[in-house]
Order: C-alpha cells, then structure tokens, then sequence
C-alpha cells in the first residue's frame, strides 16, 4: 500500500476528475521545469500510386523510419474516410489515471513517503512534510543524497550539510544545511534506525538548535491518504497480460490543507513535523482501520479492557490479589515493570514499552492507536502491490465525455481548448507526471474492443453502408483489413485476437497518457486519428530497446526490483529528457486527426493526448517480421513471459499452405522453419545427452493455448 498527498489545490471533482480553479491555471507553473523537445520523427506522405499498397510503402520506408522507431504517415488528402460508429449508442468506462503516479521516479517518492508516513502513522503520530525556502522538502531526495554521501553521522561529522543543500538546490549562505540537518533528524533518522534494527542507544539526536527557529517551525501539513493500488485482474476479453481495467473499489479520503500552526494546540501536539494523532484518526485512516482492535482501550497499563471478555464485577466483596496484576507488563525494552504511569500497551500485539524506552522516546501518551517497533516492522515492510489502473466510477456517451474534457483543459488552462499551444500542453505534462505536490487526475477510454462497439472504420458488414463509404470498407488501409492483407502473416493465425489482430479504440482527453512499451511479439503497430485534438507520440528505435530498459531500470531500480516485468505492464513512463541524457535516442512526432503513426518491430513508444479525441490502433506483421519475431519469443522465454500464440504454429501452417503465400511470405517462411528445425534438433540433442530416453508425442495445438505452456519457461509449446 502507498500513500500519495492531497495537493489538489483548490481542485473541484468534476465527472469524476480533478478540474482546475482559473486562478491556479496557468500560475502554478514551475518557472525552474526545463522540457527539452526531442527531435521530430520522420513524417512521410505516399502519392496516390503509392497509397494503394500499405504494407508496400511501409516496407519502401522502413529503412529510414525504424532508426526513429515511429514514424507519422499522411494519406492523400481526398481518402477521408467516415466515422463508422454509432455515437448515440456508443458507451465506455474510462481507467482513471493519476498523473504522478505513472512517471516512474514520482512513484519511486511517493512509495518512499508511504513507508515514512506509516511508519509515524502506527506509533500514534502524523507526518507533515516541512517547508524549507517556501517549498516543500523532497524527504526522499534528501534521504537519499545523506545515503549517498555515507549517512548522517558521516554528513555531520564532516560538515557536508550546506553541500546536501546545494544538490537539494537550495541557495547558499542561508543556513539552510542546518535546518535540513534539524528535519532529518527527527522525521528520517529514527527511520533510518528502525530500519537498521538499532536500540535506543543507538540515537545520537544533538540538542535543538536555535538556527533560524522560525523557519524551521514552518510545516506543509501532509494530508497522507491511501492511494489506491490496483492489483491488475485479468481482462474478460483480454489476449494480454499487460492490459489493466482494475475494478476494485475506490476508496479514497480527502484531507484539507492547512498550515501546521493552526493544527497544533501546543508544542507537546506538534513537535517539529511529527504531530500526535487524534482519537478519531483510526476513523479516517485506511491503514489504522486494517490494525484495529476492537476496544483498543486506554494506553496505560493494567487497564486493557477489550471487548468480548465477560466482566467478573462483584458486589461489595473487596478482591484481594495474590499477584500484582500490574507484574506481568514488563518493557520488552529495558526488561523492567516500574514507572507503570509510563508504560504502553500496542494495539496490536498487547506487548508493553515503556514510552522512555521506545525509539524516538515518547514524551506522553499518544492520543491514538499505539503500534510497537515489532508490529510497526511487520507493516513497513510489506511488500508493494502492483500498481495498476482502476476503472471509473460511472459510464459516458461521447458527448459527455467530449463536455468534461473539453471543461477540464479549458479551466486547467484557462483559455479555450483550440487556443492552447501543444508546445505547452507538453510541457506541463512533463512538469505535472514529476511534481508529488501537484495531483492531477484524468480519465482514458482506452483499449476498447471493436467487436463490443463496432469500429470507427466502416466494414463489410455495417448496416446501412452507403455507396461512397464502400470503397473505405474496402481499403487496405482500413484498420479491419491491413492486419489479414495477403502480405501480412497475421492472416494466417485463426484466433481473432483482440487488439492484436482486431482493432482496439481509444477515447482521449487532455493528459490521458499511453505509457512506455513495446508491442507483443515486437510486431508492427499502426495507429489512425479519426478526429480530435492531437495525439504526442515518442519513440525509440528498436535497435535501442536494451539500452532503454537498461537505462529504465538504472533510474527506478526500486521499482523494477519488486517487479522486474515492470515494462510488460503499460503502467510506467518516464521523461524522455532522462533517458536521452543516458544515451537513449528519442523521437516524438504530434499525430493530427487524419494521420496514421506507424511503430516498428522491438521499439518502445510512448505519449499523451493534447485533448479529446477518437483513435483505433491495430498490429499488422509483415514478411521481414518473422526473423525477429522468432528472437522475440526466446526474449520471451528468458523472462518467463506468456505468448500471445505459438511462433511454431503460425510457421508451420503457412508453409502447409504455400499456395496462399505471396513470394515475400514463402521466403520469410522457408528461412524461418530451417532455423525453426535447427533449434529443434539441438534442444532434442540436449535432451538426450542428460538422459531422457523416453517421451511421448503430443498434439500440442489440440490443446487450449493456456493450457500447453512449459512449467518452465511459459512458451506456448506446439
């Protein structure tokens, strides 16, 4: 579980997104954000001639187009083909998308602070995040850069804190070393020990300074609330892993923001960033309410008095103890059971600490749920959760998406939709998707089935088709039609494979973001805009695609080491700048209604909506695919990946059918199977040499796909 912070400042719920307040639309921007624009992918415009054959043209480019990964395609200005879907009938439930939480070091923050803000949150406390120069303190980076620089005993003794300062980017000569050193001793040192399994001796916190006392009180409450972290389920119709429609409930609880002077009673409630919680605070915290005990009762002991025990009162018989009934709180600390007045009871395990013995020591009571160091161990350090989209709350038409989007960018800019600069919408994207203090929150319609709502494209067999849409239905380039032309080997694959082979659609709003990854079996993919705003694409090449996961990983090796398919799951982006700074080359190209965009085999893309729109995307594998394809599947079973459809089987069957093969194909094919046989003699040589002497032959394609895949590696075995 993660917490995130309620920094929507001034935001209203609108349908079920964050819509901006006009005096912060277009104030709040970060005047130190720099967004370098990566250089423009190629974009190509085929004549008439060269139109009628897709799958041709896109061959005749691929030598220039795939050194950028993506490329952008204009048709002819006279092939505009109608939208073909019935909008009045038209209804989807978008994912929501929390913008922050996608840009994988946000996250990488935002897991950080959940770990600090439970690990105060059980011991009775609040975690506020402090103000340093006006701003709120990046704990993590700070944390982080003490770490670096050997710990803070290390930074201390060596006087390193103005230089902590100058990489936190803070001006120098201002004493703010000092103030940064104050925080981390009493927010992420005592962490840091706990982390470490280290005692109350261990602490060594120097005496308060009285260094710029008055900045150093000033505090950005935290308003920490679970965030929610779906566990992707399986999609009913999905045909991959990486496809996420969570449907867990959404819980949610929303904090306002107020300064922490006005929170704190007194100096005993607010003790510089750590403030003791409320009574009611197990009442609105999520974690809390999954540690309660009922009739957690009075802190002190010898007066636990839990719910569900009988009371053995007696009337007028006065009770005389052989034992002290105080004798068995002993503090699991010091060994010892005196100072009962300063003795705690955990609310989880009933174990007791004296309040002098516990690590940070408790100057009193806390007001709320109490957790000791072993129960508070046990809860930080449960593993994440697989972040994961959830699904909106309630269904649109068309309409009424198109009038919350178009409401949304309008207010969030504060100008009319077509008014807004695409150069701007780029930039505070990026600035927005890397900032944890700013929580905007958008909806995508994405991933829709065309077999459930029909396709934007016409087809042979929509109703009431009109003559001049008759040639639309018949195009190549027709989304339906391109992946099963005689020159693509995805023809031959029987299984109607949803987004792969039938087309999927997307409904887009302003920040709706399609995150970093390549497409299964490093296949093709081909994307048209019907209408709308435009669509920001970036791209790397594929012959860059380890260098990108590598550098992906380099950046969030804390994300990828709790989930090392991080990439298969479409849930993580990342600035292009960083990993252009890396080595990584990236192109972007902005696709406007009517435009096709064209990914290539292996190559990672990515991007964002510039505003509401309609789009359809579908795979298409051509001959030269199929080398690559093979290398694609032993990627796969390193990784331990699932197959969309066995590599094998599609080979063979075309070459039982050679007939059918355009002379591209068959080539392709014959070159394929002799490297198909070949592996397969060397595995079955293996086999031999480590003395498996008997097997048994299996119609492995009889089988249902999921339930003819290795134990070992998850290939689908044919």
């Amino acid at each position: 579980m993660v917490s995130r912070f309620d920094t929507n400042f001034g935001c209203e719920d609108f349908f079920g997104t964050y819509r901006c307040t006009q005096d912060m639309a277009c104030d709040r921007g970060d005047s130190d954000f720099e967004f370098i624009i990566p250089p423009e992918a190629p974009v190509f415009e085929p004549s008439i001639e060269e139109f009628h054959d897709p799958l041709g043209y896109i061959a005749k480019i691929r030598p220039i187009a795939e050194k950028s990964g993506i490329c952008k395609i204009k048709p002819p200005p006279n092939w505009q083909p109608p939208f073909a879907v019935d909008v009045d009938k038209f209804k989807f439930v978008p994912r929501i998308q929390r913008l922050n939480e996608l840009e994988a070091k946000t996250r990488i923050k935002l897991n950080f602070l959940d770990q600090i803000a439970k690990f105060w949150e059980l011991q009775g406390s609040s975690l506020k995040i402090p103000l340093v120069e006006r701003k709120a303190l990046d704990l993590y980076s700070l944390h982080k850069i003490v770490t670096d620089e050997g710990g803070i005993d290390t930074v201390t003794r060596e006087r390193r804190w103005a230089k902590i300062a100058n990489k936190l980017g803070y001006p120098s000569g201002r004493s703010v070393g000092s103030i940064l050193k104050n925080h981390y001793e009493r927010i992420l040192y005592p962490f840091d020990v706990f982390k470490q399994g280290k005692t109350l001796t261990d602490i060594k916190i120097e005496p308060d300074s009285n260094v710029n006392e008055k900045k150093d009180r000033d505090y950005k409450p935290h308003g920490i609330i679970s965030r929610q972290q779906i566990k992707p389920p399986t999609e009913k119709f999905s045909r991959r892993s990486k496809r996420f429609s969570g449907q867990e409930e959404k819980q949610e609880v929303s904090i306002k923001q107020e300064d922490c002077k006005e929170e704190c009673d007194s100096d005993n409630d607010c003790k510089d960033g750590i403030k003791n919680k409320q009574y009611d605070d197990k009442d609105n915290s999520k974690e809390l309410k999954k540690l309660q005990f009922y009739g957690a009762g009075p802190k002190m002991a010898g007066f636990n008095t839990k719910e569900g025990k009988k009371s053995n009162k007696t009337r007028g018989v006065k009770l005389v103890y052989e034992v002290d009934p105080l004798a068995k709180y002993i503090c699991h600390n010091c060994g010892r059971g005196d100072n009962e007045e300063n003795m705690l009871l955990c609310d989880g395990c009933d174990d007791s600490y004296h309040t002098f013995c516990l690590m940070p020591p408790l100057t009193e009571i806390p007001k709320g749920d109490w957790r000791c160091p072993k129960c508070v161990a046990e809860e930080v350090s449960k593993p994440m959760e697989a972040f994961g989209f959830e699904q909106a709350q309630r269904e649109y038409t068309l309409q009424q998406f198109g009038e919350m989007a178009d409401q949304f960018k309008s207010d969030y800019f504060n100008m009319p939709v077509h008014m807004v600069p695409t150069s701007l919408v780029e930039k505070e994207f990026w600035r927005i998707v890397s900032s944890i203090d700013e929580d905007v929150t958008v909806e995508y319609g994405a991933d829709l089935h065309t077999m459930d709502h029909g396709s934007g494209f016409p087809t042979k067999t929509s109703v009431n088709l009109f003559t001049c849409d008759q040639e639309y239905a018949e195009s190549s380039w027709n989304l339906n039609n391109l992946p099963v032309l005689r020159g693509s080997v995805l023809g031959h694959i029987n299984a109607d494979i949803s987004g792969m082979k039938v087309p999927w659609m997307y409904v887009g709003m302003c920040f709706a973001t399609f995150c970093w990854h390549n497409e299964d079996h490093w296949s093709y993919s081909i994307n048209y805009l019907h209408w709308g705003e435009p669509k920001t694409w970036y791209g790397v090449p594929g012959s860059q695609a380890e260098r990108f996961e590598q550098s992906m990983k380099s950046a969030a090796p804390e994300l990828f080491h709790s989930q090392p398919d991080l990439l298969h799951q479409l849930v993580t982006i990342m600035n292009p700048n960083i990993l252009t700074n890396e080595g990584v080359p990236v192109f972007r190209t902005d696709q406007h209604a009517g435009e096709f965009v064209v990914t290539f085999p292996r190559a990672y893309h990515a991007g964002f909506n510039q505003g509401y729109n309609f789009a359809e995307a579908v795979n298409f594998a051509p001959a030269d695919w199929l080398k690559i394809g093979r290398e694609c599947i032993t990627h796969y079973s390193n990784l331990r990946r699932f197959c969309v459809f066995s590599h094998d089987e599609l080979v063979c069957k075309m070459s039982l059918d050679p007939d059918s093969l355009d002379i591209g194909i068959a080539t392709a094919t014959y070159h394929d199977m002799l490297q198909m046989v070949d592996d397969e003699k060397k595995l079955r040589k293996n086999l031999l040499e480590w003395g498996v002497t008997e097997a048994e032959r299996e119609a492995f394609e009889l089988l249902p796909d999921d339930e003819r895949q290795c134990e070992a590696c998850k290939t689908t075995c044919f």
